[in-house]
């Protein structure tokens, strides 16, 4: 690997690996099998780019209807998953309990909620996707009005336990 006019030895490879994987190595950061990095959820009033989010939607009670949602989720249309990585999202899964789902989205710095709906509300691909969705959905409970995914609150994190 070069290193300014020179190349790097073995053994400074070998020993930036080895700090990399290391606990002092960027103490917000984990590695990920694959290549590349993704942060833990921040602290409150860290900064917000580079951030996982989790958000909870209810599925409408009805076994043939859930199995549908699910179908359609193994393989989402291709302009909603374009639409998603062009929005900096690097990762989003989706787990259901019941008919309770809970999203879990990982975010680049420049993700922003405002720009995703923006982006979403002028591309009808994404409109389409989001209409046929509410065939399947129901707001939960604690959903603000008009709402459709609400955000969870983060109550425990072991990295901040001693």
């Amino acid at each position: 690997i070069p290193l300014g006019k020179r190349m790097t030895t073995p053994e400074e490879i070998a020993d930036s690996v080895l700090f990399l994987l290391s606990p002092r190595a960027l103490p917000h950061h984990r590695t990920v099998a694959g290549g590349g990095w993704r942060l833990h959820p921040p602290r409150p009033g860290a900064d917000m780019s580079g951030q996982r989010y989790c958000l909870a939607l209810d599925l409408i009670d009805d076994a043939a209807l859930i199995a549908e949602y699910q179908q359609l989720h193994r393989r989402i249309w291709p302009a909603v998953a374009e639409h998603l990585r062009s929005q900096q999202i690097l990762e989003m899964q989706i787990w259901r309990l019941g008919t309770r789902l809970f999203m879990v989205m990982d975010t680049a710095a420049g993700f922003s909620f405002e720009g995703l709906d923006h982006a979403a509300r002028a591309n009808a691909d994404v409109q389409a996707w989001e209409t046929l969705m509410w065939r399947f959905q129901a707001p939960t409970p604690w959903t603000d009005p008009g709402g459709k995914w609400q955000p969870l609150e983060q109550i425990f994190r072991l990295t901040d336990q001693p």
